[in-house]
């Protein structure tokens, strides 16, 4: 090839790949939007909210959020899954849009895998087993041998076909063996609210919604569903050393951009991430609320991500829930 076309194409090359450098090197150069694919208000904007803010210092650049809520976390995603890779437009998400969806709804508009790259996990999020007042159990071990004597007849609640509180409630029935009776709400307030009323036996639901309920007497916390102690409730054991040895759910948070966002967008907000989470201020205010931080790579995020697809996805199609 003639030096002079060499050079050329070279030089046209270089031209061509430089914005993305050049953006990368810059990145962020305005504010970033965040999509919370969830009503404002709720466990999963407040989470974000606090965690992003004390990201967003990192980056040096405003944030703005933007709720799309709908469909359990499907329309808000479907909207990030389509913007830009460039960095501007990031998602929050969880184990309901990233790891539960894709087997509850025919057809959730995104792929988890596919259409995201994954930047870092926030938390891990405990869920507690509580028992109504006045069902005869004092721990775990005691209620496994009441399911296990009266198979079919012991209720547990949930916030709704396909939330986390009834998945896990499945994937306890698989795992010890067992039959309850799952009986669904329209929302975990609902739920607890007849768990408290003793209408329900049993429930498995994330601690920030049912701590306070424990802590004030109304219900009975009988064990954690993580495989270690939770540092926010170190008086109860968790199910693994309760009975049920391999036991260990928790839901989970993270944040993620469209596909094909330049590495080195991901792994400046990666490092953000991450320098964000420990911050002793912002892992109080998590712990307060039950949520154990727990960052990761992009690789081991994605690596997580594909394994809890499995299980939640397993849970989901065992319990013949589907949204149309």
């Amino acid at each position: 090839m003639p030096l002079t076309r060499r050079h050329l194409l070279g030089t046209l090359a270089a031209a061509g790949a430089f914005p993305l450098t050049h953006a990368a090197d810059d990145y962020p150069a305005k504010p970033v939007k965040l999509i919370v694919p969830f009503p404002p208000g709720g466990g999963g904007d407040i989470l974000a909210r606090l965690v992003m803010t004390r990201v967003a210092r990192e980056l040096g650049q405003p944030l703005v959020v933007e709720n799309v809520g709908g469909a359990g976390g499907n329309v808000g995603a479907a909207n990030a899954a389509r913007a830009a890779a460039d960095g501007y437009t990031l998602l929050y998400g969880t184990n309901g849009t990233h790891a539960i969806n894709h087997a509850l709804y025919k057809s959730p508009g995104f792929d988890p895998l596919k259409d995201f790259e994954p930047v870092s996990r926030f938390t891990r999020i405990a869920a507690l087993v509580v028992a109504r007042p006045g069902l005869p159990v004092n721990n775990f071990g005691e209620l496994l041998q009441l399911i296990r004597s009266q198979p079919g007849k012991i209720t547990f609640g949930s916030a709704g076909n396909g939330t986390t509180s009834h998945l896990a409630g499945e994937i306890l029935k698989a795992q010890a063996n067992v039959d309850m009776l799952h009986i669904p709400y329209k929302g975990g307030a609902a739920a607890m609210t007849d768990l408290i009323g003793g209408r329900v036996d049993v429930m498995i639901e994330v601690a920030p919604n049912a701590a306070p309920q424990v802590r004030g007497g109304r219900i009975k916390g009988l064990a954690v569903s993580t495989a270690r102690r939770s540092a926010s409730f170190p008086e109860l054991p968790p199910v693994a050393e309760s009975g049920l040895p391999n036991f260990d759910v928790s839901a989970w948070d993270g944040l993620f951009v469209p596909a094909r966002t330049p590495r080195a967008i991901v792994d400046k907000l990666n490092a953000a991430v991450r320098r964000a989470l420990a911050d002793p201020e912002l892992v109080a205010a998590l712990a307060a609320r039950a949520s154990e931080v727990a960052p990761t790579s992009p690789e081991e995020f994605g690596r997580f991500i594909a394994a809890e697809m499995e299980r939640w996805g397993g849970a989901v199609r065992r319990s013949g829930a589907t949204v149309d």
